[in-house]
């Protein structure tokens, strides 16, 4: 079969039997969630210049966001098997854009931390609806619907910096979030019209109690769940961190511009376009182990040459390379979803999350930390350190 076939049958699984009506809109909330989410870095000078904030702090911002992300997610695994995924992502797509309304008049640093953290909880309600509803939409193609809707992220993140950077050196950092706003109202209205008014899960098993606790804690103690959570940590750890400070990275120690440092880290995440349906695909044809270990080598070498990479051309081979990172998602999250019963994917997936997420959110703190020291340079090194670590360990990781 010729690529261009191929691509054409992929795109008929996906979209055929009134799946798209489905698809579309889920995948382009998430595009606008984590295009929100990734506008922060771009932004994050303007913070620093604004609030008074030292690079431990601006960390700090991040953390917050990041861990607003996270510990939201549990609940919203539970309520999720209780209720609609309808219900939880209009929920989401809401609340971000209020709380984007109240970052962008933040009189005080307080209130600025306050606010993005409530734009983290919100997007955490998203994630565990996405991938149940997906999950019961594409029981034999979850990797590449997985890989799809991810990718949708990574164009949502490819645009929305750079935009974010533009209207900030012409106007204010304000527009960079206020772009957002409009379109997150009008996702939430797209969500509510085209997904199920119920929930394909029974309901009747999801009563909390003793029994049902007792019951997802033991599904939850496997060795292979444990094994992920531990690599899940791990890469969330240094995907938040690099991301977080990549475009002060290139604009403070590279001498880039701004507007050139934002520029390139939308394009980390316009490669990511195309390496997550690769990776969703690589899932469902040849397995975790050999798929997830492909996505993670580029992004040892890419950290290990980063910090000796000067001018553009070579700064954009790098980004490429450390990119590749960005299939983990479309991975990990298949192979989690598929290792969980109907009746406790969500609360599974959120504990398995949030969890990993919630110790994650420690990287970008602990890395302004060794930035204001001088050494951001040695912190880029240490993670490709910790990345090498996870490729071992995912040598070792069992199949299923």
């Amino acid at each position: 079969m010729s690529l261009v076939a191929s691509i054409r049958a992929e795109a008929a699984s996906l979209l055929g039997g009134g799946k798209g009506k489905i698809l579309a809109p889920v995948a382009v909330g998430w595009g606008l969630l984590v295009g929100s989410r990734m506008v922060y870095p771009v932004v994050l000078p303007n913070l620093r210049e604004m609030f008074g904030l030292s690079l431990s702090t601006a960390g700090l911002l991040v953390t917050v966001l990041w861990l607003g992300s996270a510990v939201g997610q549990l609940p919203s695994g539970v309520l999720t098997d209780r209720y609609t995924e309808r219900r939880m992502m209009v929920t989401s797509t809401l609340t971000v854009a209020a709380a984007l309304s109240l970052v962008v008049v933040a009189p005080t640093a307080l209130l600025l931390y306050g606010a993005t953290a409530l734009v983290g909880i919100g997007m955490s309600l998203y994630p565990i609806a996405r991938i149940t509803i997906l999950t019961e939409t594409y029981p034999d193609r979850l990797g590449s619907a997985l890989g799809v809707t991810m990718a949708t992220g990574d164009l949502g993140q490819t645009v929305f910096p750079p935009l974010a950077g533009v209207l900030t050196a012409i106007l204010a950092w304000q527009f960079g979030f206020g772009v957002l706003i409009p379109s997150l109202l009008v996702v939430a209205l797209a969500l509510w019209v085209a997904l199920p008014d119920t929930s394909t899960n029974d309901t009747d098993g999801t009563e909390l109690s003793v029994e049902r606790l007792r019951y997802i804690v033991s599904e939850l103690w496997s060795p292979a769940l444990v094994f992920m959570t531990v690599v899940l940590f791990l890469f969330i750890f240094i995907w938040q961190t690099f991301s977080a400070f990549y475009p002060t990275y290139l604009a403070e120690e590279k001498g880039l511009s701004e507007t050139v440092a934002s520029a390139l880290f939308g394009l980390f995440f316009g490669f990511g376009v195309l390496v997550k349906p690769l990776a969703g695909s690589a899932y469902d044809r040849i397995g975790m182990r050999r798929s997830l270990v492909i996505v993670l080598v580029g992004p040892v070498v890419g950290l290990v040459l980063l910090p000796f990479a000067d001018g553009v051309p070579a700064l954009v081979g790098i980004t490429a390379l450390v990119s590749t990172m960005l299939g983990t998602g479309a991975i990990t999250q298949s192979y989690l979803s598929e290792l969980f019963a109907d009746d406790m994917r969500g609360t599974g997936l959120g504990a398995v999350r949030t969890t990993a997420a919630t110790l994650g959110a420690s990287g970008p703190v602990l890395f302004g930390v060794v930035a204001d020291r001088g050494y951001f340079d040695e912190g880029y090194l240490a993670l490709a350190g910790i990345m090498v670590v996870i490729v071992l360990l995912t040598l070792r990781m069992p199949e299923s």
